[in-house]
């Protein structure tokens, strides 16, 4: 009987202390945007590709979005592949600067600074 109390005791303690199993992170790309003097730059529309010819086409884009006011943005729920990437604002833009991440590491943040001019 004291064991069958004990062991409901301790189910009970475990169940509320709200233990949970954390999944994993998800591949993520976090991106610096900076101009040629190196000061980083807001508002430039900054596009994933995963290959080559998609980039080249400006057709089937993976994710899209705009930096923030210090020059970031972040990718989620991506697959850990290389990814072309476009950043473009105004006449800036990527081209002859990089335009190709290396293969990023499943389940972590990966980061890249890429120079517009």
């Amino acid at each position: 009987m004291k064991k069958t109390v004990f062991f409901t005791l301790l189910v009970v303690l475990i169940a509320g202390s709200g233990f949970e199993v954390n999944e994993p992170l998800a591949t993520s790309l976090k991106i610096t945007i900076r101009n040629d003097l190196g000061n980083t730059e807001s508002g430039v529309l900054v596009t994933l590709y995963k290959s080559k010819n998609d980039f080249q086409k400006e057709e089937n884009f993976v994710q899209k979005g705009y930096t923030n006011e210090k020059g970031v943005v972040s990718f989620k729920g991506l697959d850990a592949v290389a990814y072309f990437v476009s950043a473009v604002k105004g006449d800036m833009d990527n081209y002859g600067a990089g335009v190709q991440t290396n293969p990023l590491d499943a389940n972590r943040i990966n980061k890249v600074t890429i120079i517009i001019e």
